[in-house]
């Protein structure tokens, strides 16, 4: 699981401790967290020794010269180090089969690993502002039309699902290769997507699935997802245990 950095008296790796709990209880995986430093982090070795990554959501947005992108976004909104680690260490596990699974942020930056660009433009309508209570945030909520043909589809059983909303960069243009698995009721925005191009899934959501997982069939699917393909399976009935997210 990769970290993020916040600066607070001083620098720290941070990652949210919501995001364990559904990697533990649900994939069974035992987690590793990885420095979101560039210099220190050999994404070489780490590629060959974890089993899957998981790329977190996080306060910060993907910086604009990643994709190509006019938008401005403040200095404090960036975390630089983050893209770089998480762009080179997602590469090197997808050329080496790996599963890699993203959330918000995580899905984002897939996205643009594979050539796609984002837009702030669903800020409106996908996120309250950081002016409403933290649990208000992530109560704020939208329908979700999950692709006929998709893995998560096939996974929860579900074709609509109701999704946490909260994120202020979204898909503008999908990346090579990368299948829509769910979009937005409302306005069509690309919620998840999937992909298998060296052998090893990768599967992404917009939403927080780590939030509201007991209640919505589709985030139970993607961590459901994460256990078959630690495993190196592609069913609905994954046994076995994992070493390293």
């Amino acid at each position: 699981m990769l970290c993020c950095n916040e600066v607070a008296a001083r620098p720290v790796q941070v990652v949210a401790s919501r995001f364990v709990a559904p990697l533990d209880r649900l994939a069974e995986a035992t987690v590793v967290l990885v420095p979101a430093l560039a210099e220190a982090s050999d994404v070489a070795g780490l590629s060959q020794l974890l089993d899957g990554l998981l790329l977190t959501g996080s306060r910060s947005h993907v910086s604009p010269e990643r994709y190509g992108g006019a938008e401005a976004v403040a200095e404090d909104q960036r975390d630089r180090d983050r893209d770089e680690v998480a762009l080179r260490l997602s590469a090197a596990m997808i050329e080496a089969g790996r599963p890699v699974f993203g959330i918000c942020r995580g899905f984002q930056e897939l996205n643009v690993l594979f050539g796609g660009t984002l837009s702030a433009d669903c800020a409106g309508a996908h996120h309250r502002g950081e002016h409403w209570p933290f649990d208000e945030q992530f109560d704020h909520r939208h329908d979700i039309e999950l692709h006929p043909g998709g893995r998560l589809a096939r996974m929860s059983g579900h074709r609509r699902a109701t999704v946490n909303s909260v994120h202020e960069q979204g898909v503008d243009r999908l990346g090579t290769g990368l299948a829509v698995e769910a979009v937005a009721s409302d306005d069509g925005l690309v919620e998840a997507f999937s992909a298998e191009p060296c052998g090893g899934t990768v599967m992404a959501v917009q939403w927080h699935p780590e939030w509201d997982v007991a209640a919505c069939a589709p985030s139970r699917a993607f961590f459901a997802m994460m256990h078959a393909a630690l495993r190196g399976q592609t069913g609905s009935q994954p046994a076995g245990a994992a070493r390293i997210t």
